[in-house]
């Protein structure tokens, strides 16, 4: 079994069916060379899998003791092993095909995973075990409805998220029962799990061991692992009543933090849409708007597999509708230093200032000031939405290709279903919309905590006096505005004339 996107050792199709099929099964996690090499030597996502990786270890152990598997004879000789997972530091593509072979197995199973580059590595690894005589089975685990499973009626995949949600929901409804959603019961099958070999006994690597250093994840409030993400959704389900009203407000506790879960398969899918539609269908309006949440991480999923051209096989992102790569937006270096004011939270707008700190602090940010920062860099600053993507990816703890390629896209209205381009937010109006006391804001930005409520979402229209008496001196302690909104509307308005008659998409 090679464990990837699926971090935990109960409802995972993979294992299941490893289990089930195999009469012995070895447990294994390779830290790909092909990615870590090119990741700074500090990655709280590196970390976070790390330690989540000790506590499935833990797990695949402790369900091999309560299924009753014994000594393995000779593998035991060295004395009772603590763990179950073989962990590996190497590439991927040769070293599963390697281990394969040495651990004398007949088939590899994993899950699918649907980024082109991984698609790329599945397709090596496939041809080198067959090489060896040995089979890759992989199968839909990591989203409920996959690929070309929900069309449109003329069988076309969809690209608004409005009919697909629609045919998404009826497709579940239809097989009754909770068929989609139904866990997968892996404990049943345990006995069949092996101990980790005596040539493999190595606990799982500590960072160093890998050329990487500690971030400051234990001091987030991120539990890690298959507990840190039942943690979360116990402390979630008590808010899901009113989270269609407090999701947007990013001072509330309304998110259920459990992104970056299921980024790395620490908890299943289907665990969570399966207590989303039971809540839903009782009438819970916060469960449906969660539910929803849910159906745009299967519909961007869906659009990486069906329309390639949004991101290519090297990884370059292109513009789902292609007259908005028409778009010429700035560039050379004061287009860098606006780029530069943007990454560091140095725009004069305490709104989208607060956001980027948060993601550099803590490499999480609000949903809301996701699509906040994003129109702002493309429709403030306009600048290349690539380059906030980029940015997101590798700074986002729950850094997704799908939702990150999507969710940029819907910004920089280049996606499919986008928000119209003379849709512009205003960063003010956020701001007091959605941190109406400005306790986000003051969160990261504590210079600015003399300026009263109302001119805390724009300082520089507070009179000489007030930013006097807060201490305040624009320019100094808090930059100006490295724009004006309202230009900069215009300018955008003119930049998207080239796209003269956005596709409609089906």
């Amino acid at each position: 079994m090679w464990f990837r996107r699926d971090l935990r050792a109960e409802d995972n199709a993979a294992l299941y069916h490893a289990l089930r099929a195999c009469r012995r099964v070895h447990a294994v996690f390779v830290f790909d060379r092909a990615i870590l090499d090119a990741l700074p030597r500090q990655d709280r996502r590196v970390e976070f899998i790390r330690e989540s990786l000790v506590q499935l270890d833990e797990a695949l152990h402790a369900l091999r003791l309560e299924a009753g598997a014994g000594s393995d004879g000779e593998e035991d000789r060295d004395g009772p092993d603590p763990g179950a997972l073989i962990v590996r530091h190497a590439l991927a593509t040769e070293d599963v095909p390697q281990l394969a072979q040495a651990l004398g197995v007949q088939a590899v199973f994993a899950n699918h995973d649907y980024e082109p580059q991984a698609i790329a590595r599945d397709a090596v690894v496939r041809g080198a075990l067959a090489e060896r005589g040995i089979a890759l089975h992989t199968t839909k685990d990591q989203c409920v409805f996959e690929r070309e499973e929900v069309l449109t009626q003329a069988g076309r995949p969809y690209a608004v998220f409005t009919p697909y949600k629609n045919a998404w929901l009826a497709k579940l409804r239809a097989a009754g029962d909770g068929y989609y959603l139904r866990a997968y019961p892996v404990a049943r099958h345990a006995a069949a799990l092996a101990p980790r070999p005596a040539a493999w006994r190595q606990p799982v690597p500590a960072l160093q061991d890998m050329g990487f250093e500690k971030t400051n994840l234990s001091s987030l409030p991120l539990p890690v692992g298959l507990r840190g993400a039942h943690q979360l959704f116990e402390a979630f389900l008590p808010h899901l009543p009113h989270y269609q009203e407090a999701r947007d407000f990013p001072a509330r506790r309304g998110p259920s933090y459990l992104s970056v879960h299921l980024r790395f398969g620490t908890i299943s899918v289907r665990t969570l849409a399966r207590e989303a539609q039971a809540r839903a269908a009782q009438g819970d309006a916060g469960a449906q708007t969660w539910l929803n949440e849910l159906v745009w991480r299967d519909f961007y999923f869906q659009v990486l597999a069906n329309f390639p051209h949004v991101v290519d096989g090297e990884g370059n992102s292109h513009s789902f509708r292609p007259e908005y790569d028409q778009i010429r937006w700035e560039h050379g270096k004061p287009a860098q230093a606006l780029f530069e004011a943007w990454c560091q939270g140095r725009t004069g707008y305490p709104l989208v200032d607060a956001a980027m700190l948060q993601i550099n602090q803590t490499g999480y940010m609000h949903n809301r000031l996701r699509m906040v920062v994003a129109s702002f860099l493309t429709k403030d600053l306009g600048l290349d939405w690539r380059w906030g993507e980029r940015y997101f990816a590798l700074h986002l703890n729950d850094f997704d290709l799908s939702a990150n390629n999507g969710g940029w896209q819907w910004a920089s209205s280049s996606g499919c279903d986008a928000q119209p381009y003379f849709r512009i937010f205003n960063p003010v109006s956020q701001s007091r919309k959605f941190d109406p006391e400005g306790k986000f804001i003051l969160r990261y930005l504590p210079q600015l905590a003399g300026l009263s409520p109302v001119a805390l979402h724009a300082p520089w229209e507070a009179s000489p006096l007030e930013l006097a008496a807060a201490g305040v001196t624009l320019g100094k302690d808090y930059p100006l505005p490295v724009v004006a909104h309202d230009e900069a509307r215009q300018k955008t308005l003119q930049r998207y004339g080239v796209v003269k008659k956005p596709g409609v998409a089906t």
